[in-house]
């Protein structure tokens, strides 16, 4: 008797969400199963990763990745053209960290300027995210999505607290849009509730439950967006539907495991290796748990990363 593999289908879908101009578009989820289970349904795009840079120096990125960029991060436009040029990114995440009240309180037009600047310089996909300050990113964004107009980015992160003047912002740009929840399936659920509701298309949005870095509460992250993408799949439901973000750099390039050097902690092997494993290992278990889009920093993590959805596709 011949062994019959096991198989589980589903009534859901996640949504597919594409992002970029024509030439150089970028399409990630409309999966009908659970992440590379191709066996029991269509995993049609596989997950994107894109490099972020910043639209200021980096200079509370540890030196094992602020080195890699140390000649182009002083110009986010040189930047931007490292990173597709010699890098080979298939798509940007620019991170307009200047605009923070506390990073130098940059205007929404001087970051507006700098997102033209960006776009005329790359032909690739891009991300505008802001600084995570809700009062300043609701204006900031909004700048944002004018300057990008017509280029079908990716912006946010829409907050319960700003979301609003965002989600307008979006609708009228014609743009994609993240929404942030703080590591809560309800909260996740309830702001894709309120974006909807305000008549941006569920088929533009994308879910960002926040990301952990591995040692630092990995295991939760992991089972709320194992839970998402269930409650999209098995439950069919169309507010949990959307493609999920790992906003895997900004958490992973922090924690003591990235920073501390081989001399002071010699039991944890060298530094550079260490800290590379952990985004490596960090996102790819956000991968694994259902996350369509990647955001990271080292081009060595990201490459392991892409070996490793070439292996699973």
């Amino acid at each position: 008797m011949s062994f019959v593999v096991p198989k589980e289908s589903f009534g859901g879908k996640v949504l597919a969400v594409d992002f970029g101009k024509e030439g150089s578009k970028l399409t990630i989820g409309g999966e009908t199963t659970l992440p590379f289970l191709a066996f029991e349904g269509e995993v049609p795009n596989r997950p994107v990763v894109a490099y972020e840079i910043q639209d200021c120096a980096p200079e509370d990125w540890p030196e094992t990745v602020q080195s890699i960029y140390k000649d182009v991060s002083g110009d986010p436009v040189s930047w931007a053209k490292y990173c597709q040029e010699t890098l080979g990114a298939k798509a940007i995440a620019l991170r307009l960290v200047s605009t923070h009240p506390d990073r130098g309180d940059r205007s929404a037009e001087a970051a507006a300027q700098t997102i033209k600047d960006v776009l005329a310089a790359i032909n690739i996909p891009l991300i505008i995210l802001g600084s995570n300050h809700i009062e300043k990113d609701a204006t900031v964004l909004v700048a944002a999505a004018e300057a990008a107009s017509g280029y079908n980015c990716i912006i946010g992160k829409a907050q319960e607290g700003n979301y609003k003047t965002i989600v307008a912002a979006a609708l009228a740009h014609n743009h994609k849009l993240i929404a942030m929840s703080e590591l809560d399936i309800n909260l996740a659920k309830q702001l894709n509730i309120l974006i909807t509701q305000m008549g941006f298309d569920k088929e533009k949005l994308i879910t960002d439950p926040m990301c952990s870095a591995l040692g630092y509460g990995l295991e939760y992250t992991y089972s709320v967006m194992e839970r998402i993408r269930l409650a999209g799949l098995a439950q069919n439901d169309p507010t949990m539907q959307p493609p999920i973000v790992g906003d895997v750099g900004m958490y992973v390039w922090k924690v003591k495991e990235t920073v501390a050097s081989g001399n002071d902690v010699p039991e944890w092997g060298e530094l550079e290796e260490r800290s590379i494993s952990w985004e490596t290992v960090t996102a790819t278990s956000m991968m694994l748990s259902g996350s369509n889009l990647l955001i990271m920093r080292h081009p060595r993590a990201v490459e392991n990363v892409e070996k490793t959805i070439d292996e699973l596709m």
